[in-house]
């Protein structure tokens, strides 16, 4: 007797398709997890600058571990859901891993990094007890905090990339704009993360330094890169660096609105209210200038393209964020808008180069531009993974 193979209606299995490109509720989860792990990070740091002294569960602190516990608990719910209680379509959709679990590639990352942020948390207590105040943002129990605060930035955008990648596939677009606005939010929150990582070498009074335009080169083309290559939009690195323009100068005006006052001495620098930690750097400027490269030479050769990149964000970046160091260092910038009067309260509020920029922290002339070129050599390689790491991201739809 010949089987028969009963097919389903056209319609009930289009719509079957694109019920399961909807964005799931973890990807939501992580996403405002993100946020709110930014939100502490920002507040921790002016914290640090305006109080001195916290403790394990400071309110900056309870911020930035309610993300991680949010993205992990959301995550780790979806994993067993589609391990024991998934049907075949839902488990084909995912990683298998240790045997019996299952689940997506975002929230794999975002448990990974839940677990290593609630694991530092002891670590940087023990070490505040140990050794006392940090004197810098890498410390060892903040690098694990910073490695977990990453990884789950990361699974945020990978979660909303890989529904994405699955609906393009099929052709579905209901969900585009929801994925393009929670893509542009995570990715731009990961900007943020690395500018923060980074700050340290990204003051006001670093950027006539071509150290500046050197370490902004080696990790800024390769975030923008990627987001532009991958991103639902074709303007993926612009989006990026607006939500991170948006947040960081949103932090600089909210947070000097609220008390503080220091509890450790020396002070210095008597202050009232939260010192703002640091105006955006200008990277809307270099990112609109990626998006138009990548939007116009997409057959060309990847090197070639790379080449395009680190010039153009050398160059945008310099012409336009080596000026505004002198505006910030201005009368004009000292102001709740741009925050440079904020200042920490151990720091001499007299210093003769507070507003002003020291011999030292200035590269002229000849070693200027040699620092320039050495900075477009950094950006070319930056760009070119940038470009491979925004082709595997095209690619993820687990």
């Amino acid at each position: 007797m010949e089987s028969i193979t009963i097919k389903a209606p056209p319609e009930v299995s289009v719509t079957s398709k694109r019920k399961s490109q909807s964005i799931p509720v973890y990807a939501y989860a992580t996403v405002i997890s993100s946020i709110s792990i930014m939100i502490g990070l920002v507040w921790d740091i002016s914290w640090h600058t305006s109080i001195g002294r916290d403790g394990l569960l400071s309110p900056p602190h309870l911020a930035i571990y309610f993300g991680g516990i949010l993205a992990g608990v959301f995550s780790g719910i979806r994993v067993l859901k589609t391990s024991f209680w998934g049907n075949d379509h839902e488990k084909s959709k995912s990683l298998k891993f240790w045997g019996i679990f299952y689940g997506s590639l975002g929230a794999l990352f975002c448990i990974w990094g839940a677990f290593a942020m609630l694991t530092s948390a002891p670590f940087d207590d023990w070490w505040h007890n140990t050794y006392g105040l940090d004197v810098t943002i890498l410390s060892p129990p903040h690098t694990v905090l910073l490695l977990g605060m990453v990884t789950i930035q990361f699974g945020a955008m990978v979660s909303v990339l890989a529904v994405n990648n699955r609906a393009r596939q099929i052709e579905d677009y209901s969900n585009k704009r929801k994925a393009n606005i929670l893509f542009a939010i995570s990715s731009g929150f990961l900007v943020c993360m690395i500018f923060t990582i980074l700050s340290e070498f990204f003051g006001r009074h670093d950027m006539h330094k071509a150290s500046f335009y050197q370490v902004a080169s080696m990790a800024v083309p390769l975030l923008l890169v990627a987001f532009s290559r991958s991103a639902p939009s074709k303007w993926g690195a612009t989006q990026a660096t607006l939500v991170y323009t948006v947040f960081m100068a949103a932090m600089v005006w909210i947070l000097p609105l609220f008390p503080a006052e220091p509890l450790l001495g020396p002070v210095l620098n008597p202050i009232t209210h939260y010192q703002a930690f640091a105006f955006p750097l200008l990277l809307l400027f270099p990112a609109v200038a990626i998006d138009i490269i990548n939007q116009r030479t997409r057959n060309k050769n990847n090197w070639l393209k790379s080449i395009y990149f680190s010039v153009a964000f050398v160059a945008v970046l310099f012409i336009v964020q080596y000026p505004f160091g002198d505006f910030l260092m201005s009368e004009y910038a000292r102001n709740w808008f741009f925050g440079t009067e904020s200042w920490y309260f151990g720091s001499n509020p007299d210093w003769e180069f507070r507003y002003s920029y020291a011999d030292y922290m200035e590269t002229k002339g000849l070693d200027l531009l040699i620092g320039l070129l050495i900075a477009i050599g950094l950006g070319l390689v930056s760009s070119r993974i940038g470009l491979r790491w925004g082709k595997w991201m095209n690619n993820i739809k687990r």
